[in-house]
């Protein structure tokens, strides 16, 4: 059974948090002002008490060496700014979506090619595609007609389209899937 795609709820995406004036805990950081300039490496107290002194705060942008880099900047500007850097990321990267396309052992031709413009416009669009053939009683036992149908369906969108196999025919109990994507 599928999942529905308005029950499907997407992790939240949590902003980085960063440590400010007296959260940073390293002894000693390497510290760059407000202009730009580096100022060197500062124990963390002095460091926080200069950018306290010209109204600014001490905001750890990189943890990882050692020292930490600080800067000297206004916290809360520097949250906003970030924030609207991945806003627009986010906006510019496609989400790659896997759309379905069910078909069947004994598919007629004008459903066949139904299925064909479906699948046709979900490449346009740059989605991937689930291709599906559900066996049910007898069907189970001649799996190799389906995966002549299946194969045949791709080998038609490849004469059209420069397709990518992204998972080869997969049988699961009575049911055949298969993956492909443009490329």
């Amino acid at each position: 059974m599928r999942i529905h795609p308005k029950k499907f709820r997407r992790p939240v995406e949590v902003a980085p948090l960063y440590r400010a004036n007296l959260q940073i805990q390293a002894p000693e950081v390497r510290v760059i002002d407000e202009n730009g300039v580096n100022l060197g490496v500062l124990p963390t107290a002095q460091a926080a008490a200069m950018a306290q002194e010209r109204g600014y705060d001490l905001v750890e942008v990189d943890p990882r060496p050692q020292p930490p880099i600080c800067k000297i900047l206004n916290l809360g500007q520097f949250k906003y700014e970030r924030e609207r850097e991945m806003r627009k990321q986010k906006a510019k990267a496609k989400q790659v979506e896997v759309k379905g396309i069910r078909l069947s052992p004994r598919i007629g031709a004008h459903d066949r090619e139904t299925r064909f413009r479906l699948a046709e416009r979900f490449l346009e669009e740059g989605d991937k595609l689930r291709i599906e053939i559900i066996l049910r009683g007898r069907e189970k036992a001649h799996a190799e007609l389906a995966k002549g149908v299946i194969q045949n369906f791709v080998k038609s969108l490849q004469e059209k389209y420069p397709l990518n196999i992204e998972q080869q025919i997969a049988v699961q109990g009575g049911q055949l899937t298969m993956i492909v994507g443009k490329k």
